[in-house]
């Protein structure tokens, strides 16, 4: 016996790409489509809309592939509101929870459509019926009581579409380049974060130490005090060793200028450490001439807030590190309120911990010399992404270079 339901998609699902992947997921699974209306749009920013029959062998096979489509932007021709079950205690969900994409969501609440606030992926959704809010939020904060959404009924995802606007973005279309970063693309890339700056939107910057170790951090550092940069993320080894830079000039023991390893050298990642926990935080230093340049020090001075997440393998940490994972979570998640653009270099780790937060809408940079390190970062559902096989060493300058010669222009 065949099981079959009618869904509906309407945007730009076209030439974003929407329709095709629909159709893989449907024959990937075992099902099969028929297409009852096809509404094309006529021009570049008409939207269109497709009614389909999905057919599957048995129930259990038609939810699957409903509950892939779902993720796709499909929904019911008719929705019915959204299913909520209270909490029975702290952190204690009901079974068949739903869980959260990055993409903008809402839920139907009493026949209406309630956008869903502070979207992440793989997070719940608590409803508040009589303040008409939905907000996504991660399990461990859910508190007895909360009305949770249960199942996809009255869930609807608005898939990221194609920008409609010419940009680098719509140009490489969430690819990886495999050549190292040509004037061209860092021309473009620059002219996207003017782009940014000039509407309002912040931008931020997520970094590894490797951005010290090849020499790229005087870019990032002018970056920074030119108002480029607006929130830094990073851990504790990207702090320690600018300091240790600034201090000793050296990065893990070596002579960045020579590549040559510093006799004794091994220590002083330390011994920067320990003069931070001396002054008592970065601030301190830098307020008390401890720090006189860097990274950290245009931080400080042009008041960017950072966030240093620790990790189990930090020497120290730094002060200003945030231990508990947890409260380093929610450290990012309140300084990417706002992020219009985010660029990740040289750090896996970090990069997909802020990835996770971001919603699938904001600009994405990923630069890494490892191309599967790019593949991790990029593959979040969103086709606002580049990814640029590079070192930082390389990226960095070029970036700096374009902006200050599209910046005077």
């Amino acid at each position: 016996m065949v099981e079959s339901q009618e869904i509906e998609l309407q945007g730009h699902i076209i030439d974003s790409g929407i329709m095709t992947q629909l159709f893989d997921r449907v024959m990937d699974m075992g099902g099969n489509f028929e297409i009852l209306v096809f509404d094309i749009g006529k021009k570049k920013t008409d939207s269109s809309y497709s009614r389909l029959r999905i057919a599957a062998s048995s129930k259990e096979k038609l939810h699957a592939i409903l509950s892939e489509l779902h993720r796709l932007g499909a929904r019911p021709v008719e929705v019915k509101d959204v299913y909520l079950v209270a909490a029975e205690a702290d952190r204690v969900v009901p079974k068949g929870f739903y869980t959260t994409s990055n993409h903008p969501t809402q839920v139907k609440c009493h026949g209406e459509w309630i956008p869903v606030e502070a979207i992440e992926m793989d997070f719940l959704i608590v409803v508040d019926p009589s303040q008409k809010r939905a907000v996504a939020m991660p399990l461990g904060k859910i508190r007895k009581g909360d009305l949770v959404v249960v199942g996809e009924q009255g869930v609807s995802v608005i898939y990221p579409q194609r920008p409609r606007e010419e940009s680098t973005f719509e140009f490489m279309h969430g690819t990886v380049s495999p050549e190292r970063p040509s004037e061209t693309l860092i021309a473009r890339i620059a002219k996207e974060i003017l782009e940014v700056r000039r509407n309002g939107g912040k931008i931020a910057l997520v970094g590894g130490p490797a951005i010290i170790h090849t020499g790229a951090d005087k870019a990032l550092a002018g970056l920074i005090h030119d108002g480029y940069i607006n929130v830094l993320f990073a851990g504790n080894a990207l702090a320690t060793h600018d300091i240790e830079y600034n201090l000793y000039g050296t990065s893990l023991g070596m002579d960045i200028s020579t590549g040559k390893p510093v006799m004794g050298g091994h220590r002083h990642h330390l011994y920067a450490i320990s003069e931070i926990m001396r002054a008592g935080s970065i601030k301190k230093a830098v307020d008390t001439g401890v720090i006189t340049g860097g990274i950290m020090y245009e931080c400080v001075k042009n008041n960017v807030p950072f966030v240093l997440a620790g990790s189990i393998r930090d020497d120290g940490p730094l002060p200003d590190v945030i231990q508990d994972v947890m409260e380093a979570q929610d450290a990012m998640r309140e300084h990417i309120k706002g992020c219009s653009m985010v660029l990740m270099v040289a750090t896996l780790l970090h990069s997909i911990a802020v990835g996770n937060c971001l919603p699938s809408s904001v600009k994405t940079i990923c630069v890494d010399i490892n191309p599967a390190h790019l593949t991790k970062l990029m593959d979040r559902g969103t086709t606002q992404a580049i990814g640029i096989v590079s070192d930082a060493g390389t990226f960095l300058p070029l970036l700096a270079r374009q902006l200050e010669i599209q910046g005077r222009a």
